[in-house]
């Protein structure tokens, strides 16, 4: 049964004024497991992210359209998921989907981190674009696996795919090279993205629709954060270019990119390791380079996932013991989503994934009655 429940999201706009705007959050349906999220969200309002199965062994990618809840299937293995914040509006979704191929190196690859424990790993995982019902699956540069993440108006695709290359700075089980990607226009169509100088892998997390691509630039290492992201990068008419840190230098990641070319993610600052990092949500423009936004009070780290157009970016909030809040910042001000629900809604949203330019959020909440962990929508009201 979906719950839904008036929400009060207050920023402030201007110095001295304040901005009151409501919300109906509504937690989604699941594919029959307890666990779901919302990673994405275009400007028609289609969410899309993963719902686990029933016993949450296993979890497939999701699409959540006028209340339902379609299960995206996967290219043959236990596991899929739209990951990432793709945004794009002709409804093109991409992600990422075990095969039923054993990986023949053996490595856990990036998707591990993406998938239930007890079938995380064992198989080879592809990038998979998906649209009007059906999931293909997308090349790599040689090797066995690959990653999707966003996609543009255009059609292309962006990510990262391993090639033939048994790179020494992997740290096993990780044994061959990636590179970012860009899948398309055409179906099987690739173009490789290089590093930054120095680096040897590279992977990409967000693209918009004028071409404009973000991720990360580093070496192998265990194809997942660390020094595998050393450098936010931007890759543009060709060119590579390092967008700067903020003190530290690993998993420094690009999440989203907005029309505008302003990024949001997140990346270590001083006083951690590459193993215990301190992380904190950024946003970078042109015009001011990379900005440190801080944490909600209290906490210790942030991690900021979706950025619109009107420069909103949204997030996730911690503190040391791990208890997540969502956020959404805005003009300077990051709020705590749960400071302002309206009574009546007795969950706690504790990380916001992505915003569309209408201001509508997804994420997850956790039920503190049942421990479930849903995803959500908030629709502002008109």
């Amino acid at each position: 049964m979906k719950r839904i429940a008036s929400v009060i999201l207050t920023s402030a706009l201007l110095a001295g004024s304040v901005h009151a705007t409501e919300f109906q959050v509504e937690n989604l349906p699941s594919l029959g497991g307890t666990v779901s999220r919302g990673n994405s969200i275009d400007n028609r309002g289609w969410v899309a992210g993963y719902s686990n199965l029933a016993g949450n062994q296993s979890r497939h990618a999701t699409l959540w359209r006028d209340g339902s809840a379609v299960d995206l299937g996967t290219l043959g293995g236990p596991n899929s998921s739209v990951a990432w914040p793709v945004k794009n509006n002709r409804g093109l979704l991409a992600g990422i989907s075990q095969t039923a191929t054993p990986d023949p190196l053996g490595e856990s690859w990036s998707c591990a981190g993406f998938f239930p424990g007890a079938t995380a790993t064992g198989f080879t995982c592809l990038g998979f674009v998906w649209e009007d019902g059906v999931m293909r699956a997308l090349p790599t540069l040689g090797g066995n696996n690959g990653f999707a993440t966003g996609a543009n108006a255009r059609g292309q695709v962006v990510g990262w795919a391993e090639n033939a290359v048994h790179d020494p700075t992997c740290v096993p089980p990780q044994v061959l090279q990636f590179r970012a990607v860009i899948w398309g226009p055409g179906a099987g169509q690739i173009e490789e993205l290089l590093p930054l100088a120095g680096d040897t892998s590279t992977a990409a997390t967000a693209i918009n629709n004028r071409g404009q691509v973000v991720g990360i630039s580093g070496t192998c290492d265990q194809a997942v954060g660390r020094y595998t992201a050393a450098h936010i990068v931007l890759w543009e008419k060709g060119a590579v270019t390092d967008l700067g840190n903020l003190g530290a230098p690993w998993w420094n990641t690009a999440m989203a990119i907005n029309q505008g070319g302003d990024v949001a993610g997140f990346a270590g600052v001083p006083g951690g390791d590459a193993d215990n990092p301190i992380l904190h949500a950024f946003l970078w423009t042109r015009s001011d380079g990379i900005q440190d936004l801080g944490t909600l009070p209290g906490d210790a780290t942030s991690q900021a996932n979706g950025i619109n157009d009107r420069g909103q970016v949204v997030g996730t909030s911690c503190d040391a013991a791990g208890n997540c809040r969502a956020f959404l910042w805005e003009d300077g001000v990051m709020t705590d989503l749960n400071t302002l629900v309206a009574p009546g809604y007795t969950g706690i949203l504790t990380t916001a994934q992505d915003i569309n330019d209408r201001g509508e959020i997804t994420g997850r909440a956790f039920d503190p009655v049942t421990g479930a962990r849903p995803a959500f929508l908030a629709i502002p009201a008109r």
